[in-house]
């Protein structure tokens, strides 16, 4: 299949977000992909992830990773079929695993790619639970918060797709597990779906007034993907020599979020708060996947997800998942 011919779609950042993006910050445009060179492989998407950090990428300046370029397409995290390839090393129809999302087809040297096994787990798990979705959360509870059996962990943004998984390791490993979301729906899910053992909607109710019914003797850990009022509510909750897994700030990633006004106690109780960046355990993926694709094999680790059709939804799920509705549980997911 010559590739000279070939175009291919992609969305675009057209310009930076002032506070919430909207629609007008993206574009789809068309290109024309190269003929391939040795080494290079044309693959084709069929699924690509749809992350919060992504709006951090978006803004100027330095940060953990680069900011996405005003004119050039997005990336993230992607699965898909290799069409031809030049890369002795994949042939054609191989799945692949690649960062290089926010687009239907793409042409990328062979050292980009990751081999992907399809027959263990369906592709679009290695976006969620099997990917860099679920390390998080393993490397989260495991590595970072060394938490035990009979702790009691509350989870924020737990009906999410990091959330999702920690709230499932968590009841494995024998924990009591507390759960927030942003709505009713997500709250259910969590409750019925995941068996959490307390669940609630922080826009509803007091998340401190929650955290003293749920854990009147107090937390062990906090596995945080919000920051904001809920990261005040537990400081306020936590049991001495508590840990905290900072993970995300969704909170404020469109704008800035008012901070916790009682970080004296993490001196007062001897806290130990620490960041965590996946990109840093990248390292422990074997052993993670050697525990989770038998958890999820067996039904133990749901691969919860939502999935949308059409490379040109990409924008508009961007922001609704930011708006934290009801649009979405799990990982979501674009189905090119």
């Amino acid at each position: 299949m010559p590739t000279g011919k070939l175009q291919a779609k992609e969305i675009r950042l057209v310009s930076r977000p002032q506070g919430e993006p909207t629609p007008e910050n993206f574009s789809l445009a068309t290109v024309e992909l190269p003929e391939l060179q040795p080494g290079e492989v044309l693959v084709r998407n069929t699924f690509f992830s749809i992350d919060p950090y992504m709006r951090g990428r978006m803004n100027e300046g330095k940060s953990y990773i680069l900011p996405f370029a005003v004119g050039k397409a997005l990336d993230g995290a992607a699965v898909g079929q290799v069409v031809q390839s030049r890369d002795p090393a994949f042939r054609a129809s191989t799945w692949v695993l690649s960062f290089c999302g926010w687009r239907d087809y793409y042409v990328a040297m062979g050292q980009q790619l990751r081999v992907i096994d399809t027959t263990q787990a369906p592709a679009s798990a290695y976006l969620g639970v099997l990917g860099a979705t679920g390390l998080t959360a393993w490397v989260g509870l495991n590595d970072v918060a060394g938490i035990k059996e009979n702790e009691t962990i509350f989870i924020s943004a737990a009906a999410g797709a990091v959330g999702s998984v920690a709230c499932q390791l968590a009841k494995l490993r024998g924990c009591r597990v507390i759960a927030s979301a942003g709505s009713p729906a997500k709250v259910a899910f969590l409750k019925n779906q995941l068996k959490v053992d307390y669940a609630f909607d922080y826009r509803e109710s007091d998340p401190l007034r929650q955290l003293e019914i749920a854990a009147p003797d107090g937390l062990h850990v906090y596995f945080d993907n919000t920051a904001g009022p809920q990261l005040e509510a537990a400081l306020e909750s936590m049991r001495h020599h508590g840990r905290i897994v900072m993970c995300g700030a969704i909170s404020g990633y469109n704008k800035p979020a008012p901070g916790p006004r009682n970080l004296h106690l993490i001196i007062v109780r001897r806290l130990r708060v620490e960041g965590l960046m996946v990109a840093d355990h990248l390292h422990r993926m074997p052993a993670f996947l050697a525990e989770m694709i038998p958890a999820v094999r067996a039904g133990k680790v749901l691969h919860q997800e939502t999935v949308l059709h059409g490379i040109e939804k990409a924008p508009d799920a961007f922001i609704s998942l930011l708006r934290s509705g009801d649009a979405h549980i799990g990982k979501l997911v674009i189905r090119v």
